[in-house]
């Protein structure tokens, strides 16, 4: 008997098939320094860290039991930094490498994998867009211990935000995201669009999203699924 798969399911399927591959990989989230237990790309924020020694690799839920260890096993090594950020309106304490961006920091060390996407690295496609202190950031070229005492926010927390849940319907309505990769970049600057113009003309829209490039060519439909969205926003729909 042929059992029929919808897309929503096969995309449900291939992202935990993902998950899976990259685990077996060794890029499990819960092998990388500073990293939640467990990969979280729906939720808002991540609260159960695990703090690792980057020179044994002992693990433990306590930074100040981290310090101790260093002290005991490592007293001529350097003890890793905490960076404290604010991601979604929640403060958190995170242990990051000095080099690491706040795309590698938000993915890594946060699992908010939705905002970490990484296509060029190189700050030409606006895919890891995140907004810092409401502004459009790209993650990627931004060291994470520069963005300490900022208000960053990322896709996750705006879908999580009731008041842009139009955003959210108006994208799904109007099938702006095809592959989905460009997606969490092209929805943060949606958001602050609507914030910026309230009612955004077609030609606002375009300019604002000209630095996020699309592979699939869905431009089109980010200007119609925003318009919808800032109308619905604004009657309180």
């Amino acid at each position: 008997m042929t059992q029929s798969v919808s897309r929503r399911d096969f995309l449900k399927v291939g992202g935990f098939a993902g998950v899976a591959a990259a685990s077996v990989a060794g890029l499990g989230i819960g092998s990388i320094i500073g990293a939640p237990e467990t990969a979280y790309a729906e939720t808002v924020t991540v609260t159960d860290f695990v703090y690792t020694c980057p020179v044994c690799g002992k693990s433990t839920t306590d930074y100040d039991a981290l310090v101790k260890h260093f002290k005991e096993s490592h007293p001529k090594a350097a003890v890793p930094a905490l960076a404290t950020l604010v991601v979604n309106g929640n403060e958190l304490k995170v242990q990051v490498e000095p080099h690491w961006t706040l795309r590698e920091t938000l993915q890594r060390a946060v699992g908010l994998t939705g905002c970490a996407k990484e296509m060029c690295d190189r700050g030409g496609c606006g895919s890891c867009t995140v907004l810092v202190d409401g502004v459009p950031a790209l993650s990627c070229t931004m060291l994470a211990v520069e963005c300490q005492g900022k208000q960053i926010e990322t896709s996750e927390g705006i879908a999580a935000d009731e008041t842009y849940r139009p955003l959210v319907e108006a994208y799904a309505k109007h099938d702006a995201a095809q592959c989905g990769y460009c997606t969490p970049g092209q929805f943060t600057v949606a958001k602050y669009i609507i914030a910026k113009y309230g009612e955004p003309t077609p030609e606002q829209i375009r300019v604002e999203l000209a630095g996020n490039i699309c592979r699939c060519g869905t431009y089109s439909r980010h200007v119609t699924a925003i318009q919808e969205a800032a109308e619905a926003i604004k009657g309180g729909r």
